[in-house]
């Protein structure tokens, strides 16, 4: 029998499944639990998935949120068969170290990493793969580094490629460039490290966040896969996340 770990999100929509989960099963302790259930939405499960990062536990999702593409559907089928049936999805999520004028920063993404301009200035940006430029200058409202996982997110809403979850690449893809004007971004080998550098850090500071946590005036920065963390994700046999971003390329190719 499995032991669950509840967390919910404080919306009325979260508040009510967790009064139903919790009248019929056990509520375990984090320690002795062997999956954690997370009833939220998208933004809900990327700050359940970092805050648990170290406990090595599977997540299983309930959409209570709007859209849910990391979530399975809000049904209250028997949660002990779901989760014995579910598919499992590993994900791996993005390193980033973050270097201000006086500080710096480690966070962690698992959707993508967005730097915006933050002031009316564009952005202008260096970006390397290791060592060698793979563009001296980007002029724009800034810049996006998605996972697969992250692909169909914003990523695609700026035009970006939908990568597959087995692919190991990651998508650069620009925010309105405006130099190079036709640059349209790059798929990329997940084991290359990603550099970029704010090149007029006074006239133009930019902002990153890395899923839905922002940083401000950003000198430079540096993206990786990690090595050491993957998320287990558990989906509803024949609805996982590799099926609905198959879909959404199919979406994408008519």
């Amino acid at each position: 029998m499995n032991k669950f770990f509840f967390t919910f999100d404080k919306t009325l929509k979260a508040q009510n499944l967790k009064k139903k989960f919790l009248q019929r099963y056990r509520s375990s302790s984090l320690k002795q639990a062997n999956v954690i259930i997370v009833g939220g939405g998208d933004g809900f499960m990327l700050h359940t998935l970092k805050k648990f990062a170290n406990h090595e536990k599977p997540f299983f999702g309930i959409n209570c949120g709007t859209f849910g593409f990391l979530m399975n559907k809000n049904t209250f089928i028997n949660l002990n068969e779901r989760i014995d049936s579910a598919k499992k999805i590993l994900l791996s999520p993005l390193e980033i170290h973050i270097k201000k004028k006086r500080s710096s920063k480690k966070l962690l993404a698992i959707n993508e990493l967005s730097l915006f301009r933050q002031s009316k200035q564009t952005v202008s940006l260096e970006i390397r793969l290791n060592k060698k430029i793979l563009l001296k200058k980007l002029i724009g409202d800034g810049l996006i580094v998605s996972t697969p996982a992250g692909s169909t997110a914003y990523n695609l809403s700026v035009h970006g490629p939908i990568l597959s979850l087995n692919s190991s690449k990651l998508a650069i893809t620009p925010i309105s460039a405006f130099r190079p004007r036709r640059w349209k971004g790059k798929t990329v080998n997940n084991k290359n490290i990603i550099n970029i550098l704010n090149l007029n850090i006074k006239k133009r500071p930019i902002a990153a966040v890395a899923d839905n946590l922002e940083v401000r005036d950003i000198k430079k920065i540096s993206v990786k896969i990690s090595k050491k963390i993957k998320f287990t994700l558990l989906y509803d046999k024949n609805k996982s996340l590799e099926k609905r971003i198959r879909f959404e390329q199919l979406k994408k190719r008519k």
